[in-house]
């Protein structure tokens, strides 16, 4: 094991090496590293002609994180679980610039352990049914992950010489499967908080420890090389379970000279929080006491009126596990707090496990988890079905119930979000809870005393004739025998007989104004239409969400 400058480390990555880059978000990332890699390559020309693969985005949807790998020419492919967070890998691949993929983060983390232990691949239905489906002849959405219009030529001169590909549709025994091929990783970037004189690392202050053991062994085992960034030296660790890597698998070691590259997320230079385990209202000497519940909201926007409907679900369904997803889905651990709403636990893809999830740049961490574990065996998890109910956003949504949360936007402004554990959870939890407004772009609404009203409409409306992109396929997911729920601030949606169906209305609001004229593709009306709960449209506590029916 080699301790090297950040230099030193990125002048060991060669031209046309494939590049496996860990983190989540804003935590995680090797941003040294990688921000010494792009110096180098603006300033040489080399390394070029990268392949990046990652599992979960990385980056402040600006600068940081996998957005260094975003410079024409540096990068030739760029194989990634989530996108948002790196918009400029984001622009390269609209630009044409790059071939892009967009393969489920799940089977991302679990194709690193197939290459570490010298397996073939992965085989799975994850996938199936969506754009990540490679069978064009049975839908023209299904690309094979491929996301513009270089990948898609790439896969389709692959498919045709038998060349190989990130993704194929296999038969066994009888059922439809998705196999993900394993590919040799020539450099793995990592990061941890310590390393010992043997290079075995440790991740004590870290927000979590991601799939930092599959990718070190499957870059090892492939014959490459490791590196890993790291806080400082240490000569010995004290706690031999806070190592996730042992040195064995690592080749050079970088100790970050600027803290501002080792922050814990892209949002918090350091919150104790993260790695220590709830205690009640009290904390143990030295770390911070667990804050108290936020105040429900004095103003009720759009996003809090969602996120208060979709809690009714926890609340009428009485889940034991529960997954948010990003954005609008993850206030709603916030507002189960401010409500005194518990009997469940919340998890994130991650690895953490209870406690509250954070948002934002700390997307992935959670505030005093109770436990937190590999990336790769949450997905274990989640794909074989322990998720009770999930929470996702949604971009659009058509008559047929299929979502896109992975590729929109206006014209000339695309926008590559990708799907991240999206498909994953979509396809295997036992209850889904779709979250968004129904229009967007400059909406304002006000709600008054058990009522709602829409003093601006948005300009985009969210229910289109066809989605875009096929993240999810409503009537495939519906055949799983899985309950699907779309939650907006004025209407509430079901799948009922392979149809996206409306079933309540909030009070106030006129059915053909406000709803049916916002959709650009008719939906079906339930004959039983509800009317939402009036309490959901006043401001103050919701105790009486404690005896829904």
């Amino acid at each position: 094991m080699k301790i090297l400058t950040e230099a030193q480390a990125a002048a060991l990555v060669q031209s046309g090496w494939t590049v496996a880059s860990a983190g989540f978000v804003g935590a995680g990332h090797a941003e040294a590293i990688t921000n010494a890699l792009e110096r180098r390559f603006l300033e040489t020309g080399l390394p070029r002609d990268l392949t990046l693969v990652y599992s979960a985005g990385q980056g402040d949807r600006a600068t940081r994180g996998v957005n260094h790998f975003g410079n024409p020419g540096m990068t030739r492919r760029v194989v990634g679980g989530h996108w948002r967070s790196a918009t400029r890998l984001g622009q390269l691949a609209l630009d044409e610039e790059c071939e892009g993929y967009n393969l489920p983060q799940g089977v991302m983390t679990h194709l690193y352990r197939a290459i570490a232990g010298g397996k073939p691949g992965v085989l799975t239905k994850i996938g199936l049914n969506t754009f990540v489906d490679p069978r064009t002849e049975l839908d023209p959405r299904f690309h094979g992950g491929a996301i513009n219009a270089t990948a898609v030529a790439a896969t389709r001169a692959a498919a045709a010489t038998g060349g190989p590909r990130w993704v194929e549709a296999m038969q066994f025994r009888g059922e439809d499967y998705l196999f993900y091929a394993s590919f040799p990783i020539h450099c793995a970037l990592i990061r941890a908080t310590a390393a010992d004189a043997n290079g075995n690392l440790s991740t004590h202050e870290e927000a979590f420890h991601h799939e930092l053991l599959s990718i070190a062994q499957a870059a090892r085992n492939s014959g490459g090389i490791v590196i890993a960034q790291v806080k400082r030296l240490v000569d010995h660790h004290d706690n031999l379970q806070a190592i996730h890597v042992p040195g064995i698998l690592v080749d050079a070691v970088v100790v970050c000279a600027d803290p501002h590259e080792h922050q814990m997320t892209f949002g918090e230079a350091f919150n104790p929080s993260y790695f220590t385990a709830y205690r009640g209202r009290q904390a143990a000497a030295g770390e911070r006491a667990m804050p108290s519940p936020p105040l429900p909201p004095a103003v009720l926007d759009a996003r809090t009126i969602v996120q208060r409907r979709a809690l009714m679900e926890v609340v009428a369904r009485g889940p034991r596990v529960v997954n948010l997803g990003v954005g609008m889905p993850a206030g709603v651990a916030t507002l189960a707090a401010a409500e005194n709403i518990d009997g469940f636990t919340l998890t994130v893809e991650a690895g953490p496990i209870g406690g509250t999830p954070a948002d934002g740049l700390s997307f992935g961490a959670s505030h005093y988890p109770e436990a937190v574990i590999d990336q790769p065996a949450q997905f274990d998890f989640y794909d074989g079905g322990g998720i009770d109910l999930a929470f996702l956003g949604l971009a659009e949504l058509d008559a047929h119930g299929n979502v896109n949360v992975s590729k929109f936007g206006e014209e000339g402004k695309m926008l590559i979000a990708g799907v991240g554990g999206f498909i994953n959870i979509t396809q295997s939890a036992k209850a889904l809870v779709f979250m968004g407004t129904l229009t967007a772009g400059g909406l304002q609404i006000e709600a008054r005393e058990g009522t709602l009203k829409i003093l601006t409409e948005g300009r985009l409306k969210k229910i289109v004739a066809h989605v875009a992109h096929l993240s999810f396929n409503g009537p495939y997911v519906a055949s799983l025998g899985i309950p699907v729920l779309y939650v907006t601030e004025r209407a509430v949606f079901a799948m009922r007989d392979g149809c996206l169906t409306l079933i309540e209305i909030a009070p106030g609001i006129d059915l053909q104004r406000d709803v049916l004229d916002q959709c650009a593709t008719p939906v079906v009306v339930a004959a039983n239409l509800r009317q939402m709960d009036p309490r959901l449209f006043m401001p103050g506590p919701m105790h009486w969400l404690t005896d829904h029916r």
